[in-house]
């Protein structure tokens, strides 16, 4: 927060540059969990689990999905990604773990970043309601993507 109460924005920095940090202050750092950051940095699709794992294996044939999972989750825990559910029994996971919205495809289940500037006022209802102090929010739109829509 800013003076009274205007919410200062920030650039959302890359998922590789503003991981560097955080990284290098991880107690450990196995060669899968570091072969799993660099493949969900590298890539925009908002992955699940198992694209991750199939990604893994072309690099480490032995790799478990189970590894995979786990790592996933201690990246999360570690705030260098996100888990993103959508009520579905999978869920996806994106490097930007900056505040950022989503734009989630209902026919194939695509998940788009959306490259806009955040909206401040969107705290004030948060905090209006008496309900507490928001920290962050979460904002996905639902429609159907480019890919689907001419289908």
């Amino acid at each position: 927060m800013g003076e009274k109460g205007v919410l200062r924005q920030q650039q959302v920095p890359s998922a590789a540059a503003a991981a560097k940090p955080a990284i290098a202050k991880q107690k450990r750092m196995t060669k899968q969990k570091a072969l799993i950051w660099q493949i969900l940095s590298e890539t925009k699709c908002h992955p699940t689990a198992e694209w991750v794992y199939a990604e893994a294996r072309k690099a480490m044939p032995n790799i478990s999905l189970g590894t995979v999972y786990r790592n996933l989750q201690l990246l999360v825990a570690d705030g260098l990604a996100q888990e993103l559910n959508y009520g579905k029994n999978v869920s996806h996971f994106d490097a930007n773990a900056g505040m950022h919205y989503h734009f989630v495809c209902e026919k194939c289940g695509r998940v788009y970043d959306i490259e806009t500037p955040l909206k401040k006022s969107i705290f004030s209802p948060g905090e209006d309601c008496g309900c507490g102090k928001v920290h962050h929010y979460r904002l996905e739109f639902y429609g159907v993507c480019h890919h689907c829509h001419g289908k």
